[in-house]
Formats: structure tokens, sequence, C-alpha cells
């Protein structure tokens, strides 16, 4: 009577933890449709992200977030269901391995004929659980190659704008100069105007002066000391306001 009951107890385990094992598979075969969805998306994505243009880069990467968020939740959500079917499973064949059964003429044993019902909907589990791992790789490195692409085409664009801010601080520094250029010419044009002045206002006083030759001698000096204070004022702002340094 007790190898009966321990037999009788064990052929209730064995029931119990199948129940138990088997209640992973309406989330799998659930899953399944969904994993379907998130593949063909994946592949979508990935066939985009060798035609399209730079701009549209960022929607890709924006699309693969949402679905390495809902691979991620459906992992979250079914991990636990798969490892509890997997332990009930272990369960199920220890005790069925328990009832140590012999082999009565063409009658199938109890053992068999629980792992034939009981195995392809472990297999079912087991196969949805690996597919989630490997799509949740594939997604990974999906986004690892985009936001590679991203960069580059990032790293570019501050290439190409830091070229044309040195084309333009090269033309602003053509044109100060020039303005400088203008400046200098206009500063000495007003000041020689000036010395021509005086030298016939002294000329008129004084008969042996000419303010020809007074005002022509004057144009080099006047050009010198012109330049050189530009150079000077435009040196003092220098080193007072010096250009910003780029990294």
């Amino acid at each position: 009577q007790t190898d009966l009951g321990h037999t009788v107890q064990r052929l209730i385990d064995v029931e119990t933890y199948r129940i138990m094992a088997l209640l992973a598979l309406p989330m799998a075969q659930d899953l399944i449709l969904k994993l379907s969805r998130w593949e063909f998306a994946l592949s979508q994505i990935t066939s985009e992200m060798s035609e399209t243009e730079a701009d549209t880069d960022t929607d890709l990467l924006e699309r693969l977030a949402s679905l390495q968020a809902a691979i991620e939740l459906g992992y979250a959500q079914s991990q636990f269901r798969f490892g509890a079917a997997s332990a009930y499973y272990a369960l199920v064949q220890r005790r069925t391995s328990e009832l140590r059964e012999s082999r009565v003429t063409d009658m199938q044993k109890i053992a068999e004929f629980i792992e034939r019902r009981l195995a392809p909907a472990m297999r079912t589990s087991s196969s949805v659980e690996n597919r989630m791992r490997t799509l949740s790789q594939r997604v990974d490195r999906a986004t690892q190659l985009l936001s590679t692409k991203v960069n580059i085409s990032l790293e570019q664009q501050n290439q190409e704008l830091m070229e044309n801010m040195d084309r333009r601080a090269a033309l602003q520094l053509r044109l100060q100069q020039t303005v400088e250029g203008l400046s200098i010419a206009a500063i000495s044009y007003y000041l020689i105007g000036i010395v021509n002045y005086l030298a016939k206002g002294i000329a008129t006083a004084d008969d042996r002066v000419q303010p020809e030759l007074i005002t022509g001698v004057s144009v080099p000096l006047v050009l010198g000391l012109t330049a050189y204070g530009v150079w000077r004022m435009r040196r003092h702002i220098t080193e007072h306001n010096p250009p910003n340094k780029r990294d």
C-alpha cells in the first residue's frame, strides 16, 4: 500500500507539473505572431538603411528604439513563465523516471505518453525564447550600425561647417585688410589736405614757402604714420580680445 500510495502521489505530481509547464504554451503562441511582425519590421528597417539618405537615419533610429522596447517588454513578460515551464518540465521528467515502469507487451508507457505530448510544447516555448533573444541581438547590431552611420554623417557635417567657418574667417580677414587699406588712404587724404591748408596759410605770410612742396613731402610721412597707427590699434585690439581657439 505504501508503494501504491507513492506511485499515486507521483502520478498526481506528474499531472500537476505537466499542467503548470503547459501554461507557457499560450504565451509562446501569442509571441510567435508578434515575433513574425517584429522580424518583418526589422527586415524593412535594415533594407532602408542602405537606401535612405542621412536625413532619415534619425527616423530609422527611432523605429529601431521602439522595436527594441517592444521586444524587451515581451521578453521581460515571458522570461519568468518560460523559466518556470522549463523547471516544471524537468520535474515531470524526474517524476516519470521515478515510476520505474516496465513495458507490458505492446502497451505504451506513461512516461512515453506524457513525453510525446509535452515535449513539443516545451520545444515551442524554448524556440520562441531563443528567437526573441536572437532578434534582440539583431536589433542591437542594427542600432549600432545605424548609430555609426549617423555619427559619421554628423562628423562630415561638422567638418563641412568648420571648413565654411574657416572660409568665412579668411574672407572676413581679407575684407578687414581691404577696409584698413581704404581707411589708411582716406585718413591720409584728409591729413594731407590739412597739411596743404596749413602750407597755403604759411605761404600767404612768407612768399618763400611753397605749399606744393610741403604737401608732397608730407605725403609719405602721413601715409607711414597713418599705417603705423592703424597697425598699433589692430594689435591692441587683438591682444585684448584674442580669438577663440577650437579644440
